[in-house]
């Protein structure tokens, strides 16, 4: 039954709503709305070229990812728009990959400090390991460690990099938020496995949801979990706006995890990163409200 929905799935071209998530571009917004958050609540403001580096640095692993997973695969196995968008423009990407390599390391060389070089250049040690490990070394290893909680662990020290290089104490400051974030990005990545264990079957991906079939329950308890533990934060902690914003993060991947099924599986993971997106709205607030 698994070969046949595989040989005649159409990928066809992708929805309007669906170019973010295929171009890997949802990612890079998601961290640079915490990375924005987490410094303005630390009143570390930064400026639009550590955005930039974010984001890039983001976009290249993720896209080496993609790529990495598409060179692997035969179209007989794709069974999502953003795998097949790198299966097919193979080498456009690449060209691509290497532009934004060389303008990231080139602003980076320009426009950062010292210590955030230095900074930058230790957490690009650990993402490194994380592509050699999962997509090449460990990749079938039943012992490797799981990807969903990597994925949240660089997340947040990506997000987190810059602010914690200008102000290290900024760690434990914004402790509650940082760890709220981790945890919103262990959710996203554990709910889109669940959504997408068919997927990960067809292109033989590991993960949570595949080997620990009776934890779906508890990730599914998850987003509530964070949105409770938001609720408590903002009320009580000093970085009141953005736990706020992980609440309504938290309740929103609920929602979609619950209506999951009516909207299908690729739209619910095309909002799934634009739900945590909600540190933006503070920006507009704060916009909106003048000096």
């Amino acid at each position: 039954m698994q070969g046949s929905t595989i040989h005649h799935y159409q990928p066809g071209r992708p929805h309007w709503w669906q170019w973010l998530t295929v171009l890997s571009l949802d990612a890079p917004l998601v961290a640079i709305a915490w990375q924005v958050g987490l410094a303005r609540a630390a009143r570390l403001p930064l400026r639009e070229h550590h955005g930039f580096i974010l984001g890039a640095a983001v976009w290249l692993a993720y896209a080496a990812d993609r790529w990495i997973e598409g060179w692997r695969l035969v179209p007989g196995q794709v069974l999502t728009q953003r795998h097949f968008f790198y299966l097919r423009w193979r080498w456009p990407v690449a060209v691509v990959w290497l532009l934004v390599l060389t303008v990231a390391v080139g602003v980076s060389v320009m426009r950062l400090t010292e210590r955030e070089l230095v900074t930058g250049l230790l957490l690009l040690v650990p993402v490194l390991v994380y592509l050699l490990s999962h997509q090449l070394v460990h990749r079938h290893h039943p012992r490797r460690a799981p990807k969903e909680v990597c994925v949240a662990l660089l997340f947040a020290a990506g997000a987190i990099c810059f602010p914690a290089a200008r102000h290290p104490a900024v760690l434990l400051e914004q402790a509650g938020p940082l760890g709220l974030f981790a945890l919103l990005c262990f959710t996203n990545c554990s709910l889109i496995a669940i959504w997408e264990g068919e997927v990960d079957r067809a292109h033989e991906q590991t993960s949570l949801a595949l080997q620990f079939p009776r934890s779906h329950g508890l990730v599914r308890w998850l987003p509530w979990f964070i949105f409770a533990l938001g609720l408590g934060l903002a009320w009580h902690g000093p970085a009141a706006g953005l736990a706020g914003c992980a609440a309504a993060s938290g309740a929103l991947l609920g929602l979609l995890d619950r209506l999951h099924l009516r909207f299908g599986r690729q739209l619910s993971r095309a909002l799934a990163d634009l739900v945590l997106l909600t540190p933006f709205i503070l920006l507009v607030g704060e916009k909106l409200a003048g000096p």
